[in-house]
């Protein structure tokens, strides 16, 4: 894939990073209308209960519509300890989550106060933990169709998800529930470390 238009969201599955590895240049959707119960503000984790949502709890306007970029964090609820806390539960014993835990604990204490900024503050220590060095730009309108892209947007949707047949690696609780499929970008880190973008290399996408 040459170029791509993918929607930023939080702690991206590994769809979203198997699209952009692959990809020249990555275009981030900024110009879109925020859409509830998408992965814009939520992620999975493979929690010892089986697969977990984090939720980011965000402030919704009083109009029908608005702005991806307009939308403010609902802070007054511990979230970001809430999340840490439920990392921390579900890969302590990972093999790799003491090796970035500092990169990331900073993103769960420091307030943050727009949900897109908050993404790709994330997005920016995750490629940072997988050196990972990716040709990015932001889109400046909004383009139901695009033509001289292959389009990604369609990975935001949780509740519609494409089905993807990735390998199977190591997860903590695989040997209590089995592989859970297309985790948030994190489960692979722990789990994988530095092969994680060897990983994602190797992969192919499903598209619909």
């Amino acid at each position: 894939m040459n170029k791509i238009i993918i929607h930023p969201t939080y702690f991206p599955n590994i769809a979203h990073f198997v699209g952009m590895v692959k990809a020249k240049e990555v275009m981030f959707e900024v110009e879109d209308n925020f859409v509830k119960q998408t992965y814009r503000n939520r992620t999975n984790i493979y929690a010892a209960n089986s697969k977990l949502v984090l939720n980011i709890p965000v402030i919704h306007s009083q109009k029908n519509r608005q702005k991806y970029k307009d939308v403010k964090i609902f802070n007054a609820e511990k979230w970001q300890l809430n999340h840490w806390k439920s990392l921390l539960s579900a890969y302590r014993t990972s093999p790799y989550f003491e090796y970035y835990e500092d990169e990331l604990l900073p993103l769960f204490q420091k307030k943050a106060d727009y949900i897109l900024d908050f993404n790709f503050k994330c997005f920016e220590v995750i490629c940072n933990c997988l050196q990972l060095d990716l040709n990015i730009s932001k889109s400046e309108s909004f383009e139901k169709n695009v033509e001289s892209k292959v389009d990604l947007r369609f990975l935001v949707n949780a509740k519609k998800e494409q089905p993807q047949n990735f390998e199977k690696y190591t997860q903590v609780f695989c040997n209590k529930h089995g592989y859970i499929s297309n985790l948030s970008i994190l489960d692979l880190l722990f789990n994988e470390g530095p092969n994680a973008l060897n990983y994602l290399e190797s992969q192919t996408l499903t598209m619909p």
